[in-house]
């Protein structure tokens, strides 16, 4: 199990800055809100992911059903988060920190056990 986590976490460290990256740019280039900023920056970020965490990590085959689970879940995710910054005021970059760190957790466990089992 600590194998598979290490990979997921190798992937998952290409996905933050992925994220990120889409979150900055959408938050400061075209000024958007927290909630759509990180929900873009995840779905863009989660399409590697998913992918390379089916072949690498799991070993599985990428279905689209399989996509649609992950995305759903972790998008909802994605958007909660955002959303509750946003009615908070919470600075971007602790949201940013707190959801990868969730998204790391709740991914993994996610994945290993609904999506990829």
């Amino acid at each position: 199990m600590l194998k598979i986590f290490s990979r997921y976490v190798s992937i998952g460290v290409i996905n933050t800055l992925i994220h990120w990256g889409v979150f900055a740019l959408l938050m400061h280039l075209l000024n958007t809100g927290q909630s759509v900023a990180n929900l873009a920056g995840f779905c863009v970020a989660v399409t590697f992911s998913f992918f390379m965490n089916a072949k690498y990590t799991f070993k599985a085959e990428a279905t689209g059903l399989r996509y649609i689970i992950f995305v759903s879940f972790m998008g909802f995710l994605a958007f909660a988060t955002g959303k509750i910054a946003d009615h908070f005021s919470i600075p971007g970059i602790a949201t940013l920190i707190f959801f990868s760190g969730t998204s790391l957790v709740l991914g993994f466990i996610y994945s290993k056990f609904v999506v990829f089992k």
